[in-house]
């Protein structure tokens, strides 16, 4: 009697393997390729998919995949460059708040419906909870001024923002601002998005393929070899 082949639960019940479901959601968020794009590149290898499909896979699995990746993820600097850019959602403008630091790495992101006090405040707590047991030093921002403001506040919550240097210099953010075209020419091939969760989602799955380009990621020395490439370090991240 044959075995059963051993499959990831979180492609039970998936009517197609398990490498082409993440073949299709890593191209997807890592380059600019639409659904349609991806459908004929595997019509042309002999898999039939839908776009819907797909759209689906990316829905389901870039959470998970996000999980999986950020167990090796790299601590980042204490020196942080803040800004807001936005992003059509059903024609309606959305702020997407974004951090890195001084060296470009990701800190943070959100998307938000809002553009005030309580969404920079939910950002910072956001961008606080991920990076432990660092805290920032500095955070450099742009002209925004519920930001400032919302660290102001945020002293009473957590005693690690009184310590923090908040300053403002549109030539220091010149980093971030450049950062972000990457995220609008990625949206361009998208034709919108439709719904805020699918936004929310495709955004998490770009901004973890640039951090996969940015080497923020470590799978220990004894793991580092020259022939690894990009399709190796993902089955290794997912396993």
């Amino acid at each position: 009697m044959t075995k059963p082949i051993a499959r990831d639960p979180i492609y039970r019940r998936r009517a197609f393997d398990a490498d082409i479901i993440e073949l299709c959601v890593r191209w997807y968020i890592t380059y600019r390729l639409s659904y349609r794009d991806l459908v004929e590149m595997m019509a042309e290898r002999g898999i039939k998919v839908a776009h819907s499909t797909i759209l689906r896979w990316v829905t389901r699995y870039v959470p998970e995949f996000e999980k999986r990746w950020n167990r090796f993820s790299k601590a980042v600097g204490t020196s942080w460059r803040v800004d807001e850019t936005h992003v059509s959602i059903k024609a309606k403008w959305h702020s997407l708040y974004r951090a890195v630091d001084k060296h470009g790495k990701t800190v943070d992101f959100l998307l938000r419906r809002d553009r005030g006090i309580a969404a920079a405040q939910a950002f910072f707590r956001k961008a606080l909870a991920t990076t432990p047991p660092r805290v920032p030093r500095k955070v450099t921002l742009d002209g925004h001024v519920p930001s400032p403001r919302a660290l102001w506040l945020l002293r009473r919550e957590h005693p690690c923002w009184r310590n923090v240097k908040v300053r403002t210099n549109k030539y220091l953010n010149n980093l971030i601002e450049q950062i972000h075209r990457a995220i609008k020419r990625r949206c361009v091939s998208m034709a919108g998005f439709k719904s805020f969760k699918n936004a929310a989602i495709t955004i998490a799955g770009i901004e973890l393929a640039h951090r996969i380009r940015k080497r923020q990621f470590s799978f220990g020395r004894e793991r580092r070899r020259r022939d690894w490439c990009r399709k190796t370090a993902w089955a290794f991240a997912l396993a």
